[in-house]
């Protein structure tokens, strides 16, 4: 569906952000599109995909449930001899319900560094994200903002994203945002966080088949090339 005549390949061999479990969120609805991504993503030169089902008061789901999930998936991947490593974590909304979960250290994170992936509300200011960062970093994990382009209010002022930056928060930009796969303006913001040398980590936040002609185009573009010229991407190390 997506040939093209030249290969187009990503330089980091582990997606650490997706919504491949099936039926869980807002991500694929059943098994065999979650099939169909993951092919995609392996063919692309993905080694290891850590796929992170949102929490959040749209989708409370629990460890449970994601754990149950992932289980079915990666036996459906085994069943079909489809070999590509996969692990699971979650996005976490940041709101009350998260820091309940937090302070029962009920979180799925990733990596020794206990990396810990999070989300704010895309059009309001959180009111206490200091405290937050303070208290993840507290019970031992690694904060890591998903999608900081994303977030509207940040786009007026960007010494916003250097005080994020001071706090010592790692930052992991959608590539698709480099095509302007939401809009021009989170386009324009992501492409001034790589110039800046302000990400950690890149994620794909696949969530149905359009991702995929995105993530090509994007792979293809120079700013892609910019990325790994002025960044220090991490996503590789959690390959070993």
């Amino acid at each position: 569906m997506f040939s093209l005549f030249h290969k187009i390949e990503t330089k980091t061999s582990v997606d650490i952000h997706s919504h491949l479990i099936p039926n869980i969120d807002d991500g694929v609805k059943d098994i065999e599109i979650s099939i169909e991504l993951i092919c995609e993503l392996k063919k692309m030169g993905y080694k290891k995909l850590i796929t992170t089902p949102h929490i959040s008061d749209m989708f409370p789901n629990s460890t449970e449930e994601i754990l149950a999930g992932y289980k079915n998936l990666k036996e459906e991947l085994s069943k079909r001899e489809i070999e590509i490593e996969i692990e699971v974590a979650a996005e976490y909304y940041a709101d009350k319900n998260f820091e309940n979960l937090l302070e029962k250290n009920d979180i799925l994170s990733f990596g020794k560094e206990r990396y810990l992936l999070f989300e704010l509300s895309y059009f309001t200011p959180p009111s206490n994200l200091d405290d937050l960062i303070y208290e993840m970093r507290l019970k031992g994990y690694t904060p890591i903002l998903a999608h900081p382009e994303r977030y509207i209010y940040l786009h007026d002022d960007f010494n916003r994203y250097k005080n994020l930056k001071e706090m010592d928060l790692l930052f992991q930009i959608n590539l698709v945002s480099t095509v302007g796969y939401y809009n021009s303006d989170i386009k324009t913001v992501v492409h001034k966080l790589i110039r800046g040398g302000m990400v950690d980590f890149v994620g794909t936040d696949i969530h149905h088949i359009s991702y995929i002609k995105a993530l090509k185009k994007c792979f293809s573009q120079a700013i892609y090339k910019k990325l790994f010229k002025t960044n220090t991407i991490l996503n590789n190390r959690l390959i070993i």
